[in-house]
């Protein structure tokens, strides 16, 4: 039983040991001296869980305390990382008795919303965590990244080529613009930035190098590319295969967006271009002049968890106004099941529509599980797809469309750096 395996935050003489159950869950190395130190100035101990069988730990899971963007409005975040079971310990309800203790420590803080990575799609959604965003990669081949003629563009904007972290301030004034935005994006702090712009992975003493362009006014930057590129050649025919791999591209505008694309997919010796991450609603699909080239796979991004239910749908903002009842189920936070009355007011705010969440006795229009919710959370996926899954009910004839058309969002979620 689980109860066979106390749970407590563990101490910064107990890290190693920590560390070794996660190299074993996801089969990895220890992390280069490089890697360690940026995860040391990130890692919150007091927030970092291990189970004991014994002195010996055998589970563990960690938050990173965030502030992130929600529909309308800055949240505190609790960023789930760090789940691990040991090999040896599986099956044994370990990693159920870390996920209910983690859930109660983040209501306890006062923190209406959990988001994690789902390492594996299948476990999370039992905890109550619902896929809340979707993220793309894509690959290119060299001549097929070519931008349709007549797209946008600025006479008084230039390209810099810059030292990644000499840059960072200019990255960070185009990220917060950013943040001011998109869903799902969180604050940086610059442990978060140097683990962006600089190689934490390899051991050699020559890291492999980050690299960086500016697009950029007089009036200052408008937007970057942080991307890294490996030289190759077939030395029999001596024809070039290198790869440039985007790790992120952000930018203010589409003249900027338009510009730093059309540099990096125009570089020469370059076989294969691959961006991973990227949001669905990707400007890059509609600026190439044929976008069918675009070798693309979609999956889930962040998935989110309604810790208060009522604080949570609160502090978001509305696409329209709505007046529903939901009724949510949730066996593992049972302080958020029952029925709830969502009321977003016909008197917009300057983003959006505010609303307010209590508890009513009022019959539901709407019945769903608390994973359904968080799914919806951040704008990203629709209730009405869910319902058409048989998985969110309609009681109220209407009423699922209203909501599932309040909380949706422009733009669409998107988290680009995993936690």
């Amino acid at each position: 039983m689980a109860t066979s395996y106390p749970i407590r935050p563990i101490t910064e003489g107990e890290l190693g040991a920590y560390l070794t159950v996660d190299q074993h869950a996801f089969h990895e190395a220890p992390r280069p001296a490089r890697s360690r130190a940026n995860f040391l100035a990130r890692v919150e101990l007091d927030r970092t869980l291990a189970a004991f069988d014994g002195a010996t730990i055998v589970g563990g899971t960690g938050i990173y305390s965030f502030q992130m963007r929600v529909p309308g409005a800055m949240a505190a975040v609790a960023g789930v990382s760090l789940v691990s079971v040991l090999p040896s310990h599986r099956r044994r309800g370990i990693l159920t008795a870390l996920m209910r203790r983690q859930l109660a420590d983040v209501s306890e803080r006062g923190e209406a919303v959990a988001a994690l990575f789902g390492s594996e799609s299948g476990i999370y959604g039992r905890y109550g965590y619902g896929r809340a965003s979707w993220q793309a990669a894509y690959r290119l081949r060299a001549g097929e990244g070519a931008l349709a003629p007549g797209g946008p563009a600025d006479p008084g904007l230039r390209l810099r080529i810059a030292e990644p972290l000499t840059a960072r301030a200019e990255l960070a004034k185009v990220y917060d613009l950013a943040l001011a935005e998109r869903p799902g994006l969180y604050t940086r702090t610059e442990p978060w930035w140097d683990r962006l712009l600089t190689d934490l992975h390899s051991d050699g003493e020559t890291p492999q190098p980050i690299r960086c362009v500016l697009a950029e006014d007089d009036s200052g930057p408008r937007g970057y590319a942080v991307f890294s590129s490996s030289g190759r050649w077939d030395q029999d025919a001596f024809l070039p295969e290198g790869v440039l791999d985007v790790s992120e591209l952000m930018a203010t505008d589409p003249a900027a967006t338009a510009a730093l694309w059309g540099d990096l997919l125009s570089r020469d010796l370059i076989s294969e271009f691959h961006a991973r991450g990227r949001p669905v609603d990707d400007p890059l699909l509609y600026l190439l002049a044929d976008p069918r080239r675009v070798r693309s796979v979609v999956t889930d991004g962040l998935w989110i968890r309604l810790v208060d239910v009522a604080s949570a749908l609160a502090q978001r903002l509305y696409a329209c106004p709505a007046d529903v009842v939901i009724e949510v189920a949730d066996e593992v936070c049972p302080q958020n099941a029952g029925r709830w009355r969502l009321a977003a007011a016909a008197a917009a705010a300057p983003a959006g529509f505010r609303a307010t969440c209590e508890r009513t006795s009022a019959p539901a229009d709407v019945v769903l599980p608390v994973w359904a919710l968080g799914a919806a959370y951040l704008g990203g996926t629709r209730l009405g797809s869910m319902a058409e899954a048989g998985l969110v009910t309609e009681v109220t004839a209407g009423s699922l469309a209203v909501l599932s058309t309040a909380m949706s969002w422009e733009p669409t979620p998107w988290c680009p750096m995993i936690f």
